[in-house]
């Protein structure tokens, strides 16, 4: 319980700059993208693995300067970005006697998982008349960790994936959704009541997808020998630790209004 509530302590300065919006948000989540990438890159040590911390590093600068620079609509500037970032992990290859293919790998990974994931919530931020549906990123994701947490405790008694995660049960998976459910439609219905219907849609799929987002997590954590990326709160975890589920909530909401509400 203790760690549930200091989690929500630590992300309420990005929800603020969530509030604010604009350039603010943008130069939070370039923040928060680099902090857990490094966190990331960081936990492959214990498996003798070494991806590149410069070039992830400028390849999410490069990314969100081209947005602060007007490009984020642009598709061929992102498939530009996803060509340099893949070539230039393959450079990082050509020192062959000191790094292996799964430097490469890594480095990719850390890039597309991280920093490109998270950076849904600017393009979220971006889509003009919806943009107030960012908010449904995270009470998807904090709502469906905050009710499955505490479902679990009360009521949990059938193991959803121990083998991952021993203390995640079924029922707290189902309360983590309909929790999700609640919050959304509180928020639809005060705040853009003409879209309530998929909030709750959205709320539906993101409660399922957060989980998989945070078990997602577990399996990188449990393969690298960590209990947390970080220690941002010692004993707390780190940032990555903090924003699991919302990695892969974020691009779920950006891409439901493209090409469902639009």
């Amino acid at each position: 319980m203790k760690t549930r509530i200091l989690s929500g302590i630590i992300m309420l300065p990005l929800l603020a700059f969530v509030f604010v919006g604009g350039k603010l948000l943008l130069a939070g989540c370039f923040l928060l993208s680099i902090l857990a990438l490094r966190e990331f890159y960081n936990g492959f040590s214990g498996l003798s693995i070494t991806p590149s911390v410069p070039i992830g590093m400028a390849m999410a600068f490069l990314l969100y300067t081209g947005n602060l620079l007007g490009m984020s609509q642009e598709t061929h500037w992102v498939l530009f970005w996803f060509f340099l970032s893949v070539l230039l992990s393959l450079l990082y290859l050509f020192k062959i006697e000191e790094r292996k293919p799964e430097d490469m790998l890594a480095t990719i990974g850390g890039l597309f998982y991280v920093v490109f994931f998270s950076y849904h919530i600017i393009l979220t931020e971006q889509t003009g008349e919806y943009r107030l549906l960012v908010w449904l990123i995270f009470l998807t994701a904090f709502g469906t960790d905050i009710f499955a947490y505490f479902t679990g405790v009360f009521l949990g008694k059938h193991k959803l994936c121990p083998t991952i995660s021993p203390k995640k049960t079924i029922e707290g998976s189902v309360g983590g959704i309909l929790g999700s459910m609640a919050l959304s439609g509180v928020f639809g219905y005060f705040v853009v009541p003409e879209l309530l219907i998929h909030c709750l849609v959205i709320a539906f799929l993101g409660g399922i997808i957060s989980q998989l987002g945070d078990l997602t997590a577990s399996i990188f954590k449990r393969k690298m020998g960590l209990k947390d990326y970080g220690n941002l709160i010692p004993g707390h975890g780190g940032v990555l630790d903090r924003i699991d589920s919302v990695l892969f909530t974020a691009p779920l909401v950006y891409y439901y209004i493209e090409f469902i509400i639009r």
